[in-house]
């Protein structure tokens, strides 16, 4: 577990939230995770993991990384530490749900949706959303997945891939990770607003 999910939790237990109380707990996470303005991203990715690695098998769990977009010179904006939930894998690299493209009360809405795919209630590592393009595409519950949709190439995958625990997805998306560059986050989550 990463160090900032780890003191999220430490939080959690100093305030007497029964964590088999799975809707009062995410809400809290959720707030307590919206509440904190600065995430040292370096910090965050140098935490040692012993946990899935991103491969073909992966679809449905969600990872960060830092990336370094082959059209960035052409590129509108970009971000540069995703927060994915893959969804495909080619060849050369792979589909995901960038999470950081949309703001944090619609990503959390989103979440409540893709919850009613999970595989399993353990939240470990056999933990995973049953998704794909398809699913989400042909369903009015998932629209705020549409701007969220990027491809990436293994090739500008910068450093190693995160595993996020699914006990942790709600924290996760709550935190300031996202790095955009060629916009600030409040255009790009404009934008992708109006694509949903």
């Amino acid at each position: 577990m990463a160090y900032i999910f780890q003191k999220l939790s430490k939080q959690a237990g100093k305030a007497n939230i029964s964590q088999k109380d799975v809707a009062d707990a995410r809400e809290w996470f959720r707030t307590e995770a919206g509440n904190i303005k600065k995430v040292n991203t370096n910090k965050l990715m140098q935490t040692a993991f012993d946990s899935p690695q991103m491969s073909p098998a992966s679809i449905g769990q969600m990872f960060m990384f830092f990336y370094d977009p082959k059209t960035k010179d052409s590129l509108p904006y970009y971000d540069r530490f995703p927060l994915i939930f893959p969804i495909n894998f080619y060849k050369d690299g792979f589909l995901g749900i960038n999470l950081h493209y949309i703001p944090p009360y619609t990503r959390a809405k989103l979440m409540d949706s893709l919850y009613s795919t999970i595989n399993n209630k353990k939240y470990d590592n056999t933990t995973k959303l049953k998704i794909s393009y398809e699913l989400l595409n042909a369903a009015g519950r998932f629209k705020e997945f549409k701007p969220c949709i990027k491809r990436y190439l293994f090739s500008h995958v910068v450093s190693n891939f995160q595993y996020v625990s699914p006990e942790d997805w709600d924290k996760a998306i709550m935190l300031p990770t996202e790095r955009f560059v060629g916009k600030s986050k409040d255009k790009v989550w404009a934008d992708s607003m109006s694509k949903i």
